[in-house]
C-alpha cells in the first residue's frame, strides 16, 4: 500500500483516478526483475497486487511501475 501523498506519476496524463485499476510491470527492490502486477487506486492510496507471491516487501522501500521500459510512476511503500 502506498499513501496518496507518496504516489508520484512521471506524466500527469497517466495519473490514476479513484476506482481505476491498471496492469503494469512492477519492481519493489533495486535491480529486481520486473514482476507482473496490478495497481488499484482507492481513496486512501494505491494498492499493489502481484501475479506471483512476493517476498521481503518492507515499509520504506520504493515501488516503481513500468509500461515496457517506460517508467510510469513510483511511491514509498507504507505497509
Amino acid at each position: 500500500f502506498i499513501r496518496k501523498e507518496e504516489i508520484h506519476f512521471i506524466r500527469e496524463d497517466l495519473t490514476m483516478k479513484v476506482g481505476e485499476e491498471r496492469a503494469y510491470l512492477i519492481r519493489h527492490r533495486y535491480r529486481q526483475p520486473l514482476q507482473k502486477g496490478k495497481l488499484i487506486m482507492k481513496k486512501e492510496g494505491l494498492y499493489i497486487t502481484f501475479e506471483e507471491k512476493q517476498r521481503g516487501i518492507t515499509a520504506g522501500q520504493f515501488a516503481s511501475w513500468y509500461d515496457g521500459d517506460e517508467l510510469i510512476g513510483s511511491g514509498v511503500i507504507n505497509e
